[in-house]
């Protein structure tokens, strides 16, 4: 079984399978797009196939905005039961970018589990920005990735992956912790719109310091 399936194919994408290369794990990559999935997998020894092929990794990474991300899981279904989902999305108001798009009391890695009750959903990477990934650090620091899930298991997992590539991977609690990952990131996101922060530029990280 291949370790970890990535679907999409945008800079997170990229950033994110060229971590898990380093961390020597198994790739596939799913897109609508079959040719910006065959470029991608190309840079990291990836098998390839479009959306709606069977997933093959036991990690499955949504690299997708949330609106797709929950099209996805709602496609797949149970062919979704046992797996790990990892979910990056930040559901941001993209009109104003004041506010989320998912009501009070909950957050999208919340909704996403909801569709694939038999999968256990983990957040993780949507305090990290595609920019960042290559590095894997920001000003000499290692780049943070915060996990919240409801799973032990399936956080050591996405864990395990995340530390063998050079990040650190922070546990924060259970899946109901990413309303504020994601609220938190909402605030991150307007640091870079703000002209007021003009060396902030998709270019910081989060990191916490003992």
């Amino acid at each position: 079984m291949t370790d970890i399936t990535i679907i999409g194919t945008g800079n997170m994408a990229a950033g994110i399978a060229a971590r898990a290369a380093s961390a020597g794990r198994s790739i596939q990559i799913l897109s609508r797009d079959a040719v910006a999935a065959s470029a991608l997998a190309s840079e990291t020894n990836a098998s390839v196939g479009t959306t709606g092929k069977d997933i093959e990794g036991s990690i499955v990474i949504l690299a997708t905005f949330f609106d797709v991300s929950k099209e996805i899981a709602s496609r797949y279904g149970t062919a979704l039961d046992g797996k790990t989902i990892v979910d990056i999305s930040n559901p941001v108001n993209t009109e104003t970018y004041d506010s989320l798009t998912v009501p009070a009391g909950s957050s999208a890695a919340e909704e996403i589990q909801a569709l694939v009750p038999g999968a256990n959903v983990v957040k993780g990477f949507n305090t990290v920005f595609a920019a960042t990934l290559a590095a894997g650090e920001v000003a000499g620091q290692t780049l943070d990735v915060l996990l919240a899930g409801d799973s032990d298991e399936a956080k050591a997992a996405v864990a395990s992956f995340i530390n063998d590539s050079g990040l650190r991977a922070i546990d924060v609690g259970p899946l109901r912790r990413a309303r504020e990952l994601e609220a938190f990131q909402l605030l991150v996101v307007g640091l870079q719109l703000s002209g007021a922060y003009p060396e902030y530029n998709w270019n910081s990280a989060l990191k916490l310091l003992p």
